[in-house]
């Protein structure tokens, strides 16, 4: 009976949502704190299912930028969750075939989010540079999962290299988005779902001289690293001895 009040509720909540949000983004579209404004209201449905979120965010990153996020990516429940890691003045990479979306789709377009078209890999290089002058021209933050795909429990996964690659030639520091286990974690009948950290690093600048594959590889095992970390605090914490 919980699941479904919350599905029905979770339903008509997200459509308020986005209609609000279509207001916001017709009133000022493409600003660049239309993707936070999206991602606060967003994330207020975690309520809606029992899951608290903790955001830990260094003065740093709360008050700089730009900076390359980069986010482990668990399962469509990321889109009420992570979410909250958002910073003002940040949008994100995204496919070209959202905005044909119904309502969320008009959203992500008219948040100023850069659209990819991830068919066409001849196009690639185009994207790169799209990436790199919206950062440079609007000085703007990009978040990416580098994992490319959800991991659905298989653990944080082999990063791509694209954004290492905006970083170097951007220049700008990269910021790691750690994020505890999520796969499981949530039944919709079940009226306390638990807690889920979001830890924000400091930020790292990229050694330029460096390989975007090496990059990857040194990133991915600082995140690995982190994530057991934050699955240790939440389990102490659900789960005192």
């Amino acid at each position: 009976m919980l699941a479904v009040i919350r599905v029905i509720s979770v339903f008509f909540y997200f459509l308020l949502i986005n209609l609000l949000l279509i207001l916001i983004c017709l009133v000022r579209p493409f600003h660049r704190d239309n993707v936070y404004a999206a991602a606060m209201l967003y994330s207020s449905v975690a309520k809606l299912i029992g899951v608290k979120l903790e955001l830990r965010v260094p003065d740093s990153v709360r008050n700089g930028g730009p900076y390359v996020f980069i986010c482990n990516h668990q399962n469509s429940y990321d889109l009420i969750t992570v979410c909250r890691a958002a910073q003002r003045g940040m949008v994100t990479v995204g496919k070209k075939s959202l905005k044909w979306i119904p309502v969320f789709g008009w959203v992500y377009w008219l948040s100023g989010n850069i659209m990819i078209d991830r068919k066409n890999k001849g196009k690639a290089h185009d994207t790169l540079k799209a990436t790199v002058d919206k950062i440079n021209e609007r000085r703007l933050s990009v978040w990416f999962f580098p994992e490319g795909t959800r991991s659905r429990g298989r653990g944080l996964q082999s990063f791509k290299t694209g954004a290492f690659r905006i970083a170097q030639a951007t220049n700008e520091p990269i910021v790691t988005v750690s994020v505890s286990e999520l796969h499981n974690k949530i039944k919709l009948n079940r009226w306390d779902n638990g807690t889920l950290f979001i830890d924000i690093a400091e930020p790292v600048e990229v050694d330029l001289e460096a390989s975007a594959k090496d990059l990857a590889q040194f990133f991915q095992a600082k995140m690995q690293a982190k994530i057991h970390q934050l699955n240790q605090e939440v389990a102490e914490l659900e789960n005192p001895r």
